[in-house]
């Protein structure tokens, strides 16, 4: 990278870092009270490994269950794009820097609700404690070293897709009724792992995840639980044309982030500071959760009707924003594409 490329970096991350603290001023305004605790379902269906394809494939569920609801494909992900970093930050709130998970300690190390950065199960548990909470993985780390194993939470380990979205749908067909809902469906990674995004093969697989994801939208719906339920889809990260991930590169960092529910806004994109781990405050706001203030989870704009997008709050991971801002600008000036 020549000189000047590298004086412009260095010059509009010292002006974005001058800005931090008006930014942390403004950051005490709330959201409006509209919607808050309006729901009594929240369903969030992780879809490993999908990046931004959503919007390459054929995918006629995600396009009827979302059609009037809120679609954000350039979400970020964390800086370091790998499972337990991006899944932790989804389910806690905060950037990978302050959980400090990784794919080794999630799949080595129980889980429990003494740890300083809980789940948002964690929340859901405290202020509905006689509630249903559910998880079902593919990917087990998620079950077992993020997700607390103390707390009364469902738990069904299915390592492979297709006999997963049968559980699911079995799951609600039982009269099931949970207050928080999280799925994660994997096959999409290992096909990117295999042959990367830029096969055919990695996009037909989210169509084919695009049937499961139907199959759960509807059992869910014919249960009952839609008329006050939030549904969430969202990916962890992308993978590189040759497959693999964990870089900085916009298709590893560009996720798939997608709302629908009765008050979310018809066509609604959301904003341009929407990260995967603002799932965490989406779903606390839905339930009527006061978020903790160390989250740095936020609600975005044009998601909710009626509710003003919020000021990420950077001053508490100013690592984190460092880091953001540095790989946003790589991103920006290279062909990472």
């Amino acid at each position: 990278m020549c000189k000047k490329t590298i004086s412009v970096l260095l010059c509009v991350l010292l002006a974005a870092m001058c800005l931090l603290p008006a930014a942390a001023a403004c950051e005490a305004t709330a959201a409006a009270p509209a919607g808050f605790g309006e729901y009594d379902h929240v369903f969030i269906i992780g879809v490993d490994g999908a990046g931004s394809y959503f919007s390459r494939a054929e995918t006629p569920n995600f396009d009827r269950i979302f059609a009037s609801g809120a679609v954000d494909y350039t979400a970020r992900a964390e800086t370091i794009t790998t499972s337990a970093q991006n899944w932790g930050a989804i389910l806690t709130g905060v950037s990978y820097l302050q959980h400090g998970l990784t794919n080794e300690i999630a799949g080595g190390t129980e889980r429990a609700s003494d740890t300083q950065y809980p789940s948002i199960f964690s929340y859901a548990r405290k202020a509905f404690p006689e509630a249903e909470l559910a998880s079902f993985v593919n990917w087990n780390p998620i079950n077992y070293g993020i997700i607390e194993n103390d707390i009364g939470v469902t738990k069904v380990n299915v390592t492979d897709d297709a006999a997963l979205t049968d559980a699911i749908c079995a799951y609600f067909d039982e009269g099931n009724a949970p207050k928080l809902f999280f799925v994660q469906f994997d096959s999409v990674d290992h096909v990117g792992h295999d042959v990367g995004s830029n096969a055919p093969e990695y996009v037909s697989q989210i169509e084919t995840v695009d049937g499961y994801l139907g199959s759960v939208y509807d059992s869910i719906a014919r249960n009952g639980l839609m008329e006050n339920g939030l549904f969430i889809v969202v990916a962890d990260h992308g993978h590189v044309p040759n497959g693999g991930h964990g870089g900085i590169t916009m298709r590893e960092t560009n996720v798939t982030l997608a709302v629908a529910g009765k008050n979310v806004v018809s066509g609604g994109k959301m904003d341009k500071n929407t990260r995967n781990r603002d799932v965490s405050a989406i779903a606390l706001y839905a339930l009527g959760i006061e978020r903790p203030d160390y989250m740095t989870s936020r609600l975005p704009a044009d998601l909710f009707t009626g509710v003003k997008g919020e000021l990420r709050n950077r001053k508490n991971d100013i690592g984190d924003t460092i880091l953001s801002m540095l790989a946003w600008i790589v991103t920006l000036f290279t062909k990472w594409i």
